[in-house]
């Protein structure tokens, strides 16, 4: 998944979500290390060659990398691994190469493999031996395993053995086997097996990783801070911005509380910097954002009304199996 038409980082949440209540519990939690600055050019072009075969596109596509990248000295640094970040070709071309990843993990799913079918992957179980499941997206990725600590840690060396070649490699400090009940952080969503509150039974659950979060909070912090002299309803539709675009990226999570508690947040931070942008005291602002019977109405300035992430709709993301390419069904005649 990721940098690839109708795939959402959505549909590698409900994967996790889908295969973590069916048994696979162990997770190794892997981190690429400066992934965009490593890819081996070699590699790289050797992927573009299976798919590509115009020699004009390949005589491209390595200019583009060999391109150097400015420095802020105004320098030019040759570029003899990576992608260049930010550059319109390298999340594709990071895409390209990671499916030597895929392809290997997933080989025993393909058909004639070991965990080809359900049958298959019930009988390894039985004999004591692990299946598993890699969910990628971009270069972040995951691979679920339905079967013990140890199983994990062979398949992180198997996996950094794969990626060698590529110029790649697993960052020691981030990389980490957990256990589901544990928990770990992916896309920015926290995913996690709990016990439902008041029964025995658990279940997998998807919450908001404290990292976006504080990402959010520091953004209307950074808008609102008490000497800010900037237009008011300016500020307010740049904050909708970002509090509509957050909310909606994350609704599909366990999190009404979180959304609620963001909204008590940015009303408090607006509030505070008018009063101060303004020199309200708290009668004056009551008078101006009240209504004679004393109900409170929604903040707003210059006709711009603050957004509230609460009122999102927080609903469950369903899991879309296998999501076929734009490619595997178009009419080239």
């Amino acid at each position: 998944m990721g940098s690839r038409p109708l795939r959402r980082p959505h549909d590698a949440i409900a994967e996790i979500h889908m295969f973590g209540s069916r048994g696979y519990q162990w997770v190794l939690d892997a981190d690429i290390e400066a992934c965009f600055d490593r890819i081996d050019h070699a590699a790289l072009m050797d992927r573009v060659r299976i798919r590509v075969a115009d020699k004009r596109v390949l005589t491209l596509v390595k200019a583009f990398l060999k391109a150097g990248v400015l420095t802020e000295h105004a320098g030019l640094k040759e570029s003899d691994t990576g992608t260049p970040q930010g550059g319109i070709l390298s999340p594709l071309l990071a895409n390209i190469v990671l499916t030597v990843l895929d392809e290997h993990v997933m080989a025993p799913w393909r058909p004639g493999g070991t965990m080809n079918t359900t049958y298959q992957r019930h009988a390894r179980r039985a004999k004591g031996l692990p299946t598993w499941r890699i969910v990628r997206y971009a270069d972040d990725f995951v691979v679920l395993v339905h079967g013990h600590q140890p199983d994990v840690e062979t398949l992180r060396e198997d996996i950094a053995r794969v990626l060698a070649p590529l110029g790649l490699r697993l960052s020691p400090a981030k990389t980490r086997v957990v256990h589901m009940s544990e928990g770990f952080d992916f896309l920015g969503f926290r995913i996690q097996w709990r016990r439902k509150r008041g029964t025995s039974q658990w279940y997998v659950y998807t919450f908001i990783a404290d990292r976006p979060l504080k990402a959010v909070k520091a953004k209307i912090r950074a808008m609102t801070h008490r000497v800010s002299q900037a237009n008011p309803g300016t500020i307010l539709a740049r904050i909708n911005q970002i509090l509509r675009g957050w909310a909606n990226y994350f609704r599909h999570a366990v999190c009404k509380h979180t959304l609620n508690n963001l909204r008590h947040f940015a009303e408090w931070r607006v509030i505070r910097w008018l009063r101060k942008l303004h020199r309200w005291r708290w009668k004056q602002f009551r008078q101006r954002f009240t209504t004679p019977s004393g109900r409170w109405l929604p903040l707003s300035m210059n006709g711009t009304v603050l957004f509230n992430p609460a009122s999102v709709t927080v609903t469950r993301y369903r899991y879309r199996g296998a999501i076929p390419t734009p490619w595997a069904t178009a009419n080239h005649a």
